[in-house]
């Protein structure tokens, strides 16, 4: 008898919660990025019209529909690529490994959102609320 038999019965519940904590960190991101909150976090706030400020509006508008649950297949399937250049621009070029060239959570998020688009959302999401 396997311990883990009865875990399928929490997979709506378990990728919610990836998605909402998903969301929640790459918002901090965003917002760093965006309007410098918190305080003292690096990057600090980014002209809007370059690479690094489109990028933080994405992770700060994007970060809030994956929490929210809402339109998130296609939230996902852009942050999936924006984190996919943000690798290969800003990371990769340092190093081929990512443990030396800082890109880990980029990969992470990359696949994440990838996983998203296939999976949907989840519970507790505005996608799956009955009309």
């Amino acid at each position: 008898m396997n311990a883990f038999n009865g875990a399928s019965k929490w997979q709506p519940q378990a990728l919610a919660i990836l998605r909402i904590v998903t969301g929640l960190t790459l918002l901090g991101h965003g917002l760093v990025k965006l309007i410098g909150f918190p305080a003292g976090a690096e990057p600090g706030q980014q002209e809007l019209m370059t690479l690094l400020g489109v990028g933080s509006v994405l992770e700060t508008v994007g970060g809030v529909l994956i929490i929210l649950g809402l339109f998130t297949r296609p939230t996902a399937f852009v942050l999936s690529g924006m984190m996919a250049v943000a690798y290969w621009m800003f990371h990769a070029p340092s190093s081929p490994f990512p443990v030396i060239n800082g890109g880990d959570a980029a990969i992470l998020y990359c696949f994440i959102f990838l996983y998203l688009v296939t999976s949907g959302p989840g519970a507790w999401s505005l996608d799956g609320r009955k009309k």
